[in-house]
């Protein structure tokens, strides 16, 4: 029963169901449940630093309870933007109704969306890496499958990955920089992998033609069904989407950097390079997102064994009180830079 917990993920789907629902005030349900209830929780839940068992490693990975409940956001996400989306386009809405659901969608995208793609993207299975793209598309982010597993994990913590916030870097200046130059790698990645199988550009291997192809007859699908009205909001909502997504990179590896070994390679990723946040409301709507180091010390591990690592650099707060504070780039940096290992601090 304790494994149920995870269902607690499905709580931004449903302050999102509620907030087009009830619309008026309660549009903004989602809003304020993500960033006033859950880091208001956060402040009063202790957090558990609990390792696993061997035993219990291998039970939780052979319980397939834990994949039903991430296959779950499928339905659940594209079945609440066929909902908002008719109901935005019905034309009764007050401006402020559209904007907070919009905004509902936006951190429903980014939450029980791109998170979850995140997840299965890490996958071994085809079927769980097409799940992933799946739930990319609507978020206008499918080339972060390919950027992210063959980009951000291998360049992680070091000044080729544009995934890395830099120490004193504000989020908007990141917001900019990482999202066009995420872009462009995943253009490089693929030119490469179609170089090595010796495929051309118009190869049906060329996966971002197909990005490109099903994000377009996404939105196309919005038009025909609701009309144009409906792409501004499926881009609105999307780049919403992205952009929280970015601003939780920014938050996970922001000002640490791996150092380069006497052969000019850099260190391998350690439990360092990536801060760590052991709040179990974050933890659990995100599917241990939070427990960061240990992800990106072993990329594979899935959602339901990764560890909080007590050597790892720690955020003082969880993600959504995190997400507020980057909002505001001198407290950001006066709460943060003092954390930053000295050795990462770059010298002036």
């Amino acid at each position: 029963m304790r494994d149920l917990k995870y269902l607690f993920a499905y709580s931004i789907p449903l302050s999102t169901f509620l907030s087009i629902y009830f619309l008026g005030v309660y549009s903004y349900g989602a809003v304020f449940y993500a960033f006033l209830v859950i880091p208001v929780l956060e402040v009063f839940i202790s957090n558990p630093s609990r390792v696993y068992s061997e035993e219990e490693k291998s039970s939780r990975l052979s319980n397939i309870l834990f994949d039903i409940m991430l296959f779950g956001n499928l339905p659940i996400v594209f079945g609440l933007l066929g909902y908002g989306f008719y109901v935005i386009s019905s034309g009764n809405l007050t401006t402020p109704e559209t904007v907070g659901i919009v905004l509902s969608l936006g951190i429903l995208l980014a939450t029980n969306g791109i998170n979850v793609a995140h997840e299965l993207g890490h996958r071994k299975t085809k079927i769980e890496q097409t799940m992933s793209k799946v739930l990319l598309m609507p978020c206008l982010y499918m080339h972060f499958y390919l950027e992210h597993n063959f980009g951000h994990h291998k360049n992680v913590a070091t000044p080729e990955d544009p995934a890395t916030s830099k120490y004193n870097q504000a989020v908007y200046f990141f917001w900019f920089t990482s999202v066009i130059k995420q872009y462009k790698n995943a253009w490089k990645i693929q030119m490469h992998i179609l170089k090595t199988e010796n495929s051309s550009f118009l190869s049906v291997k060329n996966e971002m033609l197909f990005y490109i192809l099903f994000q377009g007859l996404y939105l196309s699908t919005l038009f025909y069904f609701l009309g144009v009205e409906a792409i501004y909001f499926g881009v609105a909502v999307g780049v919403l989407s992205f952009l929280f997504l970015e601003t939780i990179n920014y938050i996970e590896h922001y000002g640490l950097q791996r150092n380069k070994t006497e052969s000019g390679r850099y260190e391998r990723v350690q439990t360092k390079h990536s801060w760590n946040s052991n709040h179990i409301i974050g933890r659990i709507v995100l599917y241990e997102l939070t427990r960061h180091s240990d992800h990106h010390f072993k990329a594979s591990k899935k959602y339901q064994v990764l560890e909080h690592k007590d050597e790892s650099p720690q955020l003082p707060f969880g993600y959504p009180t995190s997400i507020l504070l980057t909002l505001v780039p001198p407290l950001w940096f006066r709460l943060m830079n003092s954390r930053i290992p000295k050795e990462m601090i770059p010298s002036v």
